[in-house]
């Protein structure tokens, strides 16, 4: 997996959306890398004993901070994707090459500056409906399917 697609969480603080993320990504293949810190319990023994059967499937990896996520990015040399309501570029008309990772911010309160600042690029999902966000999974889903196509 690491020339693929990642799927990386900026401080989530639902567990439920981090654990549908984590079957996404089990099932698609895509590694998902959580920047701490989660607004939950996020072991392993937290995990399990919430029913997420599929985290032995899955490629989690977890980022203590910001700066820890950074800095392993950096050395790895992954083009960071931020999807964020801020962004003008549809999602849709963006091309995705292998390494990209794929980033969402908070629930509650999306990605700070410094994190916008650190993107290589900002991405809308557009919403015509005018509903003001989607669900972070789904969002996430999304996101995932098309760079991968």
């Amino acid at each position: 997996m690491p020339d693929d697609v990642r799927i990386a969480l900026f401080q989530p603080d639902i567990p439920g959306n981090t654990g549908a993320i984590l079957r996404l990504g089990a099932c698609l293949g895509i590694a998902i890398d959580v920047i701490g810190p989660a607004g939950f319990d996020l072991s392993d023994r937290a995990l399990k004993r919430a029913g997420m059967d599929y985290l032995e499937m899955a490629a989690l990896v977890r980022h203590d901070d910001w700066a820890a996520f950074e800095a392993w990015r950096r050395q790895t040399g992954h083009r960071l994707l931020l999807f964020t309501t801020r962004a003008t570029l549809p999602y849709t008309r963006f091309a995705y090459r292998p390494r990209d990772v794929l980033l969402f911010g908070r629930e509650s309160a999306g990605a700070p500056d410094h994190v916008h600042e650190a993107a290589d690029e900002r991405l809308l999902i557009p919403m015509p409906g005018g509903g003001r966000s989607l669900n972070l999974a789904l969002a996430a889903a999304m996101a995932a399917g098309e760079a991968l196509r």
